[in-house]
């Protein structure tokens, strides 16, 4: 796409916007449209809507949204500091390179967050061994800006018994119920559970100029072909070149954050498509690069002013890194479902969303029904088969024919607990493609959220035996060795000593630099933050317009 601007690198912009995902994107609409002169740095290609391809070996497997299958991150991981961190097979944490990133290739489930969730600390007490804390601010002041979200990205939906209050309805009604939807409310009537629409960042109909959804069954980690999905790059980027304020360079990857004499952000230096580098002043930045590469960039920007890193004089940069538990059981019934059609997910349950101490321990989630392994082909000839069969041959052929349009999961998604010892640091020898520094996770969940995991798959296998499965099968309790959601690693918070940014999303130590993407986070949500992070973009936006226009950047 061509550019409707082109600033020049030696004149301060207003704004560079490091990242273009579900913040970035959000945020480089408000700001161009608010008249500001926005540069939106993106280390991806940009894509357009009609390159997205039916894939999968290309998609799944040799991970083109992700930056290809070489190592081109140099990521390593380990379960905690004893440990030698090493480079896996497969790249721990997952994220899209490219405009719009990982709202590209999200499943597009959007759950609201609920009053709890930002006042867990007060209500349940300390959780020993973890920073377990408030946000600073409420499901109140935040409730505004999840229903621009529903209005101005685009989600379909209809309340269910359990969500939080909402000041205004759907813009789009609900997707049509899938069949493993109608067997979630059918094994959740028996169990005396509560089945409710899912929430998707998908249009069910033509909805601000974007067509609806075709139900060509390639949402999860796919891009969409025709805009129906509700991601930055089909909803905010075209709206923000549009205004004559926003310069898109793709391909661009952010080395570091230049401050000045004074302690200011000054300038982003990146390198450009051919290795060369570049650099555009700024009078503000606003990092979005997601809940990895936010830290990283921090910690990459150390100086003699700032020589643990930018915005790092808490310590906190880095720290609290959490994913989100997950569990899945999966069933085979006896007539097909073909579930592979239409979206991942129709229906969910809630009823475990709060923490309940007669379980016996911290958490909460939910459960959806979706085709997950059964998606697509390869997938499920891969990751799909029940343990009983072999790998090979003509059983396990059999078994893929028979199961592919019969089978179902149900997936948990859940808590992570904010620990110290869960981070993003610099790898002190691993270097990626560009000869920056690798990112290094250590990450072991919490046993809590192993075990609230472990509930909720268990009462996934009870609700496939209630619905009627002819054989259903879980997977064992793990330990994360990854993920794609990314948060927690630059907390937003009162005090600039536990915190990196205020409730604004400025930085406690820089005043014309702002961080905003799920490394904001204080407490992870119940396993779907997407929209949580879009709604956070929309009212930083807000508060940082209000700031520019007060002279205070």
């Amino acid at each position: 796409m061509t550019n409707s601007v082109t600033f020049r690198q030696r004149d301060a912009v207003d704004f560079v916007i490091i990242g273009s995902g579900s913040a970035g994107g959000i945020l480089a609409r408000e700001l161009s449209t608010a008249g500001f002169d926005v540069v939106v740095l993106e280390q991806g290609p940009y894509r357009k809507a009609e390159t997205f391809t039916h894939d999968e070996y290309a998609v799944r497997y040799q991970m083109e949204l992700h930056g290809g299958t070489n190592d081109i991150h140099g990521q390593t991981f380990r379960h905690d500091e004893n440990e030698v961190a090493v480079k896996p097979r497969v790249q721990p944490l997952r994220y899209a390179q490219g405009v719009g990133g990982s709202s590209v290739h999200f499943t597009a489930n959007f759950w609201r967050f609920r009053e709890s969730d930002f006042r867990e600390r007060s209500l349940l007490g300390p959780i020993s061994g973890t920073n377990f804390a408030d946000w600073p601010i409420t499901y109140e002041e935040l409730e505004p800006y999840y229903t621009r979200v529903d209005w101005e990205i685009g989600v379909s939906g209809a309340p269910g018994p359990f969500d939080a209050p909402r000041s205004k309805p759907f813009p789009m009604p609900p997707m049509p119920i899938k069949s493993s939807g109608v067997l979630l409310e059918k094994g959740a009537a028996a169990l005396g559970l509560h089945a409710q629409v899912e929430p998707l960042a998908i249009l069910s109909r033509p909805y601000n100029g974007r067509p609806g959804c075709m139900s060509c069954g390639y949402c999860m980690h796919f891009g969409c072909e025709v805009g129906a999905k509700s991601s930055t790059l089909a909803a905010m980027i075209p709206l923000a070149e549009a205004s004559g304020h926003c310069e898109i360079r793709p391909e661009s990857v952010v080395v570091r954050i230049d401050t000045d004499a004074a302690g200011r952000a000054s300038e982003v230096i990146y390198l450009d498509k051919d290795g060369k580098e570049q650099g555009q002043k700024a009078k503000a930045v606003v990092l979005s690069a997601n809940g990895a590469e936010t830290p990283r960039l921090l910690l990459m920007s150390a100086n003699e002013r700032h020589p643990d890193g930018l915005a790092n004089s808490s310590g906190f940069v880095g720290r609290n890194l959490m994913h989100n538990a997950h569990g899945v059981a999966n069933g085979v019934f006896e007539h097909p479902l073909n579930d592979y059609k239409g979206v991942q997910v129709t229906r969910i349950i809630h009823d475990f969303y709060e923490n309940d101490e007669r379980r016996g321990f911290y958490g909460g989630g939910g459960l959806d029904a979706r085709p997950l392994w059964s998606a697509t082909p390869i997938w499920h000839a891969m990751m799909g088969m029940p343990f009983d069969i072999p790998g090979w041959g003509a059983d396990w052929k059999a078994e893929i024919a028979h199961n592919f349009t019969r089978q179902m999961s149900i997936v948990a998604s859940t808590t992570s607990l904010a620990l110290d010892s869960n981070n993003i640091t610099l790898d002190p020898e691993s270097k990626d493609a560009w000869g920056r520094p690798a990112m290094r996770e250590t990450y072991r969940d919490h046993p809590d959220d192993v075990a609230m995991a472990s509930f909720l798959a268990d009462t996934g296998m009870d609700l496939l035996e209630a619905a009627g499965a002819e054989k259903a099968w879980r997977f064992p309790d793990h330990l994360s060795t990854g993920g794609e959601h990314l948060l927690g690693t630059c907390r937003m918070g009162d005090d600039p000593a536990t915190s990196v940014v205020d409730r604004t999303h400025r930085s406690h130590d820089i005043p014309n630099l702002y961080i905003c993407d799920g490394s904001s986070f204080v407490t992870s949500g119940r396993g779907q933050p997407t929209m949580t992070i879009m709604a956070l973009a929309f009212r930083a936006a807000d508060h940082i317009k209000a700031a520019a226009a007060a002279g205070e950047i």
